[in-house]
């Protein structure tokens, strides 16, 4: 069995800055009230007109550069997101025309929030026999255009993004290694966060719209208890299946939902809050995007260092979850 590795990590965001005064002209609330409640200060949300892979094909650039793989060595392209630029075809195509790497098979996986996660275990299998030698993961989310921005609950926390880091067969030595993966799921949970307009269910029409089911639906609280309890569950077995214990991270990246959610987890593994990665208070919850963004954030700017052990973990609609670790 091959081992595979992080060989390149890239990332971007929209240019539009939206702080938390924009919601104080719209919404009975507060910067204040929204800081203490998420610890999100601004999002960066697209222009009109943007869709989600305008944000993966940066993302995806700057990887295979730090990578130095060109887009037709690419064997596999994984796109993690539930905002694709349209229902059919996959955001991986149409990323995969646009990158020129005409060699890749290239498809999405649905999985909310976790959708990198589910990425790097989805690519680490169909690498680790040695058939397939690079793979691009994804995560990016388009969110901005899924709230309404009546809804103060909902409407304050999301923002848009996309992350990616390109994979590679490694030697374990000094070259990184995706350790293990964990993921799960319960579908018994999906109406406490979903949208339900869209879709085969409810198909696009006037009467939809007019009912803004093309929203995203959150019962915050139970979300909340759910989200904690699942990330830190995930994370506790992938270092137990490990031999290693919360005093062996180097860097958690957990998902990017809101600062009580991540301190909370984090307080639940006993790792010290300064060893956590944070880019909620900047980018707000970006989804599938926030981990490798916020991986790729601490790459560049020399936190996370060659040899560094990382441990993510995330939650999202479905409900699914999911944890990683790995050897940068």
């Amino acid at each position: 069995m091959k081992k595979i590795g992080v060989k390149g990590t890239g990332s971007y965001v929209p240019e539009r800055i939206i702080p938390n005064s924009y919601f104080e002209k719209i919404l009975d609330t507060t910067d204040e009230w929204i800081i203490t409640r998420t610890g999100i200060q601004s999002r960066r949300m697209i222009e009109p007109g943007q869709a989600l892979t305008d944000l993966a094909t940066p993302a995806s650039e700057r990887a295979l550069e730090m990578a130095g793989i060109s887009p037709e060595n690419l064997d596999i392209i994984i796109v993690g997101t539930s905002t694709a630029d349209m229902l059919s075809p996959s955001a991986g195509c149409i990323l995969q025309h646009r990158l020129g790497a005409k060699n890749a098979v290239a498809f999405d996986i649905n999985a909310a929030c976790p959708g990198f996660i589910y990425g790097l275990a989805v690519a680490q299998k169909f690498m680790q026999d040695g058939s397939h030698h690079h793979a691009l993961v994804v995560g990016g989310e388009i969110i901005s255009n899924r709230i309404d921005y009546k809804d103060k609950a909902t409407c304050v926390l999301f923002g848009d993004g996309a992350g990616a880091t390109v994979l590679g067969h490694s030697d374990g030595n000094g070259d990184g290694e995706i350790l293990s993966t964990h993921l799960n799921s319960d579908g018994n949970l999906w109406s406490l966060l979903h949208v339900p307009g869209g879709g085969s269910r409810n198909p696009p029409s006037h009467q939809m719209l007019n009912a803004g089911l093309h929203y995203v639906k959150m019962q915050g609280n139970e979300v909340f208890k759910y989200a904690v309890r699942t990330m830190v569950d995930a994370a506790r077995k992938t270092m137990e299946s490990n031999g290693i214990t919360s005093g062996d991270i180097d860097w958690f990246i957990p998902h990017q939902a809101n600062i009580r959610i991540m301190e909370t987890v984090t307080e639940g593994l006993g790792i010290p809050f300064e060893k956590v990665i944070v880019t909620v208070h900047k980018y707000g919850n970006t989804s599938a995007a926030s981990i490798p963004t916020a991986l790729d954030e601490a790459v560049r700017s020399g936190r996370i260092r060659r040899g560094d052990l990382i441990l993510m973990s995330s939650f999202g609609a479905g409900f699914t979850w999911g944890a990683a670790l790995l050897r940068y």
